[in-house]
């Protein structure tokens, strides 16, 4: 295995590690890795949006556990999500513009890493059904669309909206990411899905990642300085997909 491969795969464990402990799959995270190891385009969507499926799987698990998770949150967003970012699979777009879109979306992710805070001390509010119905919808196709469970962008709205506060968003962004990146795969996988044999190592390596970051998310793990360092990491790719 050349020197590239295995740096690949260490940071891969490294990005599922970090992205699982807040209850997120990673899939903007292996999707900045790939751009920056040159993965072609049609493969980094249905490898990234399959590695967020088994992440997200066991994040979801381990802050269910703990009584995290809460059905009335979940479901307006996951309602209108599913079937949009079905579609969104199926819709095939520009190289170039893929890499733009992709770019401006990492910077999400990034701000919420290096410590951001969407969320003050005001006390959490009800949610409004039909807005998140509509939240959900949107970012489910846009999510479907460019290869990611849509968590990184789910997450800090529901903080900006004070509906939930960070332990219980971020068990339902597992199970949003989760379900949305199965029906963005499975859209994919009607069309035009290839099956790449490095895809097994990958998904050993990222469940791997996932399952320790979880567990030590749940538990309180102090992440915030390896956050940061990830977060440096998108820039750079963000800068590279843009400039593209």
């Amino acid at each position: 295995m050349m020197y590239s491969e295995l740096l690949f795969y260490f940071l891969l464990l490294l990005v599922s590690f970090l992205y699982s402990s807040v209850g997120h799959g990673g899939a903007s995270g292996y999707l900045a890795l790939m751009s920056i190891f040159s993965f072609a385009p049609n493969t980094m969507r249905p490898t990234a949006l399959l590695l967020n499926v088994f992440v997200s799987l066991i994040a979801f698990i381990q802050y269910y556990r703990s009584g995290y998770f809460q059905w009335k949150l979940f479901l307006p967003f996951a309602i209108a999500s599913i079937p949009t970012a079905f579609l969104g699979g199926f819709i095939t777009i520009d190289a170039g513009l893929y890499k733009k879109i992709l770019g401006v979306l990492l910077i999400i992710p990034t701000i919420k890493l290096v410590g951001i805070k969407f969320q003050t001390e005001q006390s959490i509010k009800q949610i409004n059904l039909y807005t998140a119905v509509l939240i959900g919808a949107v970012i489910g196709f846009f999510s479907g669309m460019i290869g990611i469970g849509g968590g990184v962008i789910l997450s800090p709205v529901i903080l900006l909206l004070h509906w939930a506060d960070m332990k219980h968003t971020a068990a339902v962004s597992a199970l949003f990411i989760f379900v949305n990146s199965i029906a963005g795969f499975a859209g994919l996988f009607t069309s035009r899905f290839e099956y790449q044999p490095e895809m097994m190592w990958m998904i050993a390596i990222a469940f791997t990642g996932g399952l320790a970051g979880s567990y030590l998310g749940v538990k309180k793990f102090e992440n915030l300085l390896l956050k940061r360092i990830l977060a440096v990491v998108l820039v750079i790719a963000a800068v590279k997909l843009i400039s593209t």
